[in-house]
């Protein structure tokens, strides 16, 4: 009872507060034409896609700024998501920058465009392992070859010196948690909705947090991104596109209760706990701080270094990034 009063008290404050907090001025008022089109797509992974709140939430905003026709779109769930937003199935997607710059290389059409949070991942591991480089032949869990979390894990074993093709042996297929519980394998790349279990059952130790650990820590891992059509055709659409979903990624930092029970009334998260745990563990306020840019080269390089590209960090910012929306976006919302 004390939860549904909670939840209850919850949603219907979350209208005043909602309305309070996303303000957005007309477009009159601020000097903008209006939008070329009112039609936008974004990315959505059906009960699931935690990190992408903001995406989320940017929607009831998008509809106040004339974006009046907001679809959310699952893709084909056998392909990376970027995928989708290459073929033109959605506008916006999230991704991590690795995944974006691996569609940009393939010349796909997309434009990276901010950074929004960072700290969705730990790489966890029993009493055999105590850094990185102690990963060197351990059993390490993923779910499949190229996916994002092979690729991050690969990224951070080079990092230190190792050779992820040869020094790790790759368990493919093993559910992540319960493989190492099971004994399965030595470590692997936990998401944040596993942390409360982890720790609350002291389920093997923190190796790596990308919150707290650098250099991850240091860089963005979710991004998001359009298509590059989208974007050239509808670059006033384009910015309240990015607008909305920055301040939502504003009242996710500042309001992680209210936006955590807006995911979960709206229809997009299946589990309040879940939720809230992941807009309380990831780093949603950094947007203005962080340099979007210097993530997008960070992990170019480290992809270059071991030949997942071709293309250098220059080629890649500048063939697959447009920064002037968040620049723009960085200078009005100040405050």
């Amino acid at each position: 009872m004390i939860i549904q009063n909670r939840r209850t008290f919850l949603a219907g404050l979350s209208a005043a507060v909602g309305a309070e907090f996303f303000k957005i001025r007309p477009p009159k008022a601020a000097g903008e034409p209006p939008p070329e089109t009112t039609t936008v797509r974004l990315a959505r992974w059906i009960d699931g896609g935690h990190c992408w709140a903001s995406l989320y939430l940017a929607g009831e905003l998008l509809r106040a700024d004339g974006l009046t026709d907001v679809r959310y779109v699952e893709g084909d769930k056998s392909v990376d998501n970027t995928e989708w937003l290459a073929s033109g199935v959605t506008d916006f997607d999230f991704n991590m920058p690795s995944m974006h710059i691996r569609t940009i290389e393939a010349g796909a059409p997309i434009k990276v465009l901010s950074g929004v949070h960072f700290g969705c991942f730990e790489l966890r591991a029993n009493d055999s392992v105590n850094s990185i480089a102690d990963l060197k032949g351990k059993r390490v869990g993923i779910w499949a070859f190229n996916d994002h979390p092979h690729i991050f894990l690969s990224l951070m074993i080079n990092y230190v010196g190792l050779d992820p093709v040869h020094d790790i042996q790759w368990i493919e297929g093993v559910s992540h948690m319960q493989g190492f519980i099971d004994g399965k394998v030595d470590a692997f790349l936990a998401f944040v909705t596993e942390f409360p279990k982890l720790r609350a059952e002291k389920i093997g130790h923190t190796i790596v947090s990308n919150a707290v650990d650098r250099p991850w820590s240091q860089y963005f891992c979710c991004m998001v991104a359009g298509n590059a059509d989208y974007v050239n055709k509808h670059p006033v659409a384009t910015k309240r596109v990015l607008r909305a979903i920055l301040k939502s990624a504003d009242l996710c930092a500042s309001s992680p209760t209210l936006a955590a029970q807006l995911l979960v009334d709206r229809g997009f998260l299946p589990n309040y706990d879940e939720a809230l745990i992941t807009l309380q563990e990831t780093e949603h306020g950094k947007w203005r701080d962080y340099d979007a840019e210097d993530s997008v080269r960070f992990y170019a390089l480290r992809m270059q270094e071991m030949g997942m590209i071709n293309s250098s960090p220059q080629q890649i910012i500048a063939n697959g990034t447009d920064w002037r929306f968040l620049n723009e976006l960085k200078r009005e919302l100040k405050t």
